[in-house]
């Protein structure tokens, strides 16, 4: 075991700048229990402090690695850390801004495992909730808990720490309830969050927000924006509105209600697709995303002939969002493609 340790700990002390080493050609080789070269080693569980429990002294010439009681000191964990070891992790996610995301919150794993604190991001998005949740359960010695103020909530917090000093859940979220007469006026989910932004919040401090029809709406957000809110937010739309503090057991949610559809096209890219889902022309699509204005799985959409797959989520500013069901291919050779249009 100690052999297999520093072998690991030598391959890292590699990584560094200025290091060499005969170690062998890749991670997962010294890693004898990673199912494969593709696999990354990580994969069982294996504890930041046992990756990097060596004390590495760099020369001009070669590192020595030496054998310490406790863990490697900050400054070198961190360099670790922000460097290949998260660029493992993060090498099977497909898109550029979640990998980005990921590796930022695995270095605020490893800061707060080395300095036994508890640390929280902000709201993520679904994809980097789910992809950072995915990282972090490789890593025994951090613990992350997910908070979005009720079980189904798709934006969510991570607070992440230390498994030691982890005992309980902090309260990292809070509810507001926003109360006006929507009776002759209907406002949607971006007329609220439209609001909320315009007192100067940025998207990232709001979580979810539960349309009540003509009540107004419930609102998750950090727990130290409430007050500002409180007194801050007086209109959405033009109905006036007041705003008040909830406890999260008051979040009244309801599964959002959807619409069903299918459309027969010749291929799956995003604009032939959308177009159809949103009822819209495809050259008024296309103008959409040159604007910024659509978006797949919370991320901007960066060329028309982007390819969608069963189980993405595509959205247009003003239009709303839908999501790709069941795709089939007909005799013909074209794509029979389910859209479910959120409501």
């Amino acid at each position: 075991m100690n052999t297999a340790i520093a072998a690991v700990s030598v391959r890292f002390a590699a990584w560094l700048p200025g290091g060499r080493t005969k170690a062998g050609p890749s991670l997962p080789q010294i890693l004898k229990f990673s199912p494969s070269p593709s696999t990354p080693p990580f994969s069982r569980g294996i504890p930041f402090s046992i990756l990097v429990p060596y004390e590495v002294i760099r020369s001009e010439s070669n590192i020595s690695v030496g054998i310490t009681t406790g863990r490697c000191g900050e400054a070198l964990a961190q360099r670790v850390g922000s460097g290949t070891f998260n660029d493992v992790l993060v090498q099977r996610i497909g898109d550029k801004n979640v990998a980005e995301a990921v590796k930022n919150i695995l270095e605020m794993a490893s800061r707060a495992s080395l300095r036994r604190e508890i640390l929280q991001t902000d709201f993520l998005t679904p994809p980097v909730l789910k992809e950072s949740i995915s990282a972090l359960e490789k890593l025994t010695d951090v613990k992350a808990v997910a908070h979005g103020g009720y079980p189904q909530a798709e934006r969510c917090r991570i607070s992440i720490g230390n498994t030691e000093i982890f005992t309980t859940a902090p309260d990292v979220v809070a509810a507001l309830s926003i109360s006006g007469n929507f009776e002759f006026e209907h406002c949607s989910h971006g007329d609220f969050l439209g609001s909320i932004i315009g007192t100067g919040i940025v998207r990232e401090k709001v979580g979810d927000i539960l349309l009540q029809g003509k009540r107004g709406a419930q609102v998750v957000v950090v727990p130290e924006l409430t007050e500002f809110l409180i007194s801050a937010l007086n209109k959405v739309g033009n109905v006036p509105v007041s705003c008040q503090q909830i406890p999260l057991f008051a979040l009244e949610y309801e599964p959002p209600r959807t619409k069903s559809s299918t459309t027969v096209e010749a291929s799956l890219r995003v604009d032939a697709i959308a177009s159809a889902g949103f009822n819209i022309s495809r050259s008024k699509l296309v103008s959409l995303i040159s604007n910024g204005d659509v978006r797949l799985n919370w991320s901007p959409v960066m060329k028309n002939g982007t390819i969608l797959k069963t189980g993405d989520t595509v959205s247009v500013s003003g239009k709303g969002r839908l999501k790709i069901g069941e795709i089939k291919t007909t005799r013909k050779g074209k794509f029979s493609v389910e859209l479910i249009r959120y409501l």
